[in-house]
Formats: structure tokens, C-alpha cells, sequence
């Protein structure tokens, strides 16, 4: 992916519900996107706010409509797995220590092409079988200068 880095606007809202509070996340980078056989790779750096000199790398890989793993990699690394009709157990590493958490996908629409598109996950975190959060996440993505 290294080609096209830089070459893309991405655009990333979060929400996070938990115990009826919604937090909301807004984050708009660069970075970079490619289409493979029948996955797509989104590459970029999240930078913390309380220290811009702190980033996350992230890579988000989506198959088809069914399965999206989501890789973070700095202080606070992540694998989480993203797949419609199953619950997976990832690794969710904190500065506090790590935590295996359940993962449960609501929805995944897909609507990435060769130059861009959208896409829109919402899935479940919990703890021993206990509800955590509901959470969702929309990409935007499309080539710079367009």
C-alpha cells in the first residue's frame, strides 16, 4: 500500500453508546486505500489529542459485505473482527492492560470501489457476555484533488 500513501481523504465518524450516553468522534486524514482481488485495505495515522506527538497506525480490511478486521497498532493496539453472524473474541490492549472482549457485528454495508466510496459498520463489544458498548463507525473515502 505504500504506492498510494497520502493519495486519499479519509473521513471517519465513531459513535459509542454506553449505558445510554453517546460519544460521538469526528477525524479527518490522509492516507492510503487499495482494492485486491476481493479486499479493500484502508491505511491511516490517528493522532492522540492530548499529544499530537502520539499516533496510532490503522488498517482497516473489509471482505465483501461479511467480515471487517480492524488493526491498530501505538499505545492502545487492537484486532478487532468484524463478521456477520459470529461473535469473536480479540485482544483489545490498553495502557492498563489487555482485555479479551466479544465482538458481534449489527451491520456492515459496503459501498467501496476502485477509487473510493463508503462504508458503515455497527457492532457490539462486551465483556463476559456482558454488553460493553454498541458501537458504529462510517468511512468516507475518496482520492485527493478530486
Amino acid at each position: 500500500m505504500e504506492n498510494n500513501k497520502d493519495k486519499y481523504l479519509i473521513s471517519v465518524t465513531g459513535i459509542q453508546e454506553v449505558d445510554g450516553e453517546r460519544d460521538k468522534i469526528e477525524l479527518q486524514t490522509v492516507g492510503s486505500y487499495m482494492v485486491k482481488s476481493d479486499r479493500t485495505y484502508i491505511g491511516y495515522k490517528e493522532y492522540d489529542e492530548d499529544n499530537p506527538m502520539v499516533s496510532s497506525s490503522n488498517l482497516v480490511k473489509v471482505e465483501d459485505d461479511s467480515r471487517v478486521t480492524i488493526i491498530r497498532n501505538g499505545s492502545q493496539q487492537t484486532r478487532l473482527i468484524i463478521e456477520k453472524g459470529k461473535r469473536h473474541q480479540c485482544l483489545y490492549r490498553t495502557v492498563m492492560g489487555d482485555l479479551m472482549i466479544g465482538v458481534s457485528a449489527a451491520e456492515i454495508k459496503n459501498n467501496l470501489h476502485e477509487k473510493g466510496g463508503k462504508l458503515h459498520v455497527s457492532y457490539s463489544l462486551d465483556f463476559n457476555n456482558e454488553l460493553v458498548s454498541n458501537n458504529e463507525f462510517f468511512i468516507d473515502i475518496e482520492e485527493k484533488g478530486r
